[in-house]
């Protein structure tokens, strides 16, 4: 059965990626709407970049909001166009999108949606900081029992941090709103870099899908190439890691991944350690878990479905 998906999200190349696949897949996948948040960039670009990566799939039909423009807390919004470039998908020419940004905020939406649609109807898939799904929590907190599952790019454990030394970055930019989603109550399934590290963009994979016959191959190619640029440079490893395509895969076909249920907190206090997730994996402690914590990936299966649904597109 088809499951319906609202993706939150703050394109950056790898959640335009993310997108692409998500609009590949209607067979096992319908996108109601994309929220925008801040976090690769503000908010006012995530959100055309959003738009931007719709019509390159030819879905102008996608409703896309924008959402909070600062974490919940009163710190600074931090950014990454260091990785990103300084539209958050630098990489392809893409023209300016003519499909609108819808009137309503994004958080207003989401409320909205889901207390009008029946328990376990939407998916939520959270790509960027969860500012946005976390004030929709705090301002409607009965809607945490109508959400199916929060499946989210974000945390890490043994990776540690890639913004901090301890911490990862869309847990960074809003270390309360993550605590807030996963003290939720809602089913999470959570990808942290433990996982995406393992997903690597090297130059056989993106050569094979910049040799598909069609806009958005082309276009994947020369977003990744851009992006990784960074991260090659920073791991010394033979491509760079490849997060949030991950959310979708796994809703496509779990079973490339592996994971443990278990306990999963976020440091909100501290100046060193801000942002950092403490995952209990060796279950040392009697917090109950709230989190499918994956951690292992058939990297090979996951470049085989993207290569296969990116071929798909126009």
């Amino acid at each position: 059965m088809t499951r319906r998906i609202i993706i939150d999200t703050d394109p950056g190349q790898d959640d335009a990626v993310a997108i692409l696949l998500a609009l590949a897949s209607p067979a096992e996948l319908t996108v109601d709407a994309i929220i925008a948040c801040a976090g690769n960039v503000p908010v006012t670009l995530t959100g055309t970049n959003a738009r931007k990566i719709c019509e390159l799939a030819g879905r102008p039909d996608i409703p896309v909001y924008a959402g909070c423009s600062r974490p919940m807390a009163a710190r600074p919004l931090v950014t990454a166009e260091h990785v990103h470039g300084q539209t958050g998908l630098d990489g392809p020419d893409l023209p300016e999108p003519r499909m609108p940004l819808q009137a309503q905020h994004g958080v207003d939406f989401l409320v909205d949606r889901l207390r009008a649609e029946p328990p376990g109807s939407l998916t939520i898939c959270a790509l960027g900081p969860l500012t946005n799904i976390a004030m929709a929590l705090v301002k409607a907190p009965d809607i945490a029992t109508r959400i199916r599952e929060i499946v989210l790019m974000g945390g890490a454990y043994f990776e540690v941090g890639n913004i901090t030394p301890a911490a990862e970055f869309n847990f960074y930019v809003d270390p309360h709103a993550a605590a807030i989603v996963l003290g939720s109550g809602v089913p999470i399934v959570m990808k942290p870099l433990d996982v995406t590290h393992r997903v690597l963009t090297t130059d056989a994979r993106l050569e094979r899908i910049g040799a598909l016959p069609n806009a958005c191959g082309r276009a994947v190619a020369a977003m990744l190439n851009f992006s990784e640029r960074f991260d090659l440079e920073k791991y010394g490893t033979a491509g760079a890691p490849l997060h949030d395509p991950c959310v979708i895969a796994y809703l496509i076909k779990p079973d490339l991944f592996r994971g443990r249920h278990i306990n999963v907190e976020v440091e909100t206090t501290s100046a060193l350690t801000l942002g950092m997730s403490v995952a209990d994996w060796w279950r040392v402690t009697n917090r109950a878990p709230n989190a499918l914590f994956i951690r292992d990936v058939d990297d090979h299966g996951l470049y085989a479905l993207l290569e296969e649904r990116l071929a798909r597109l126009p």
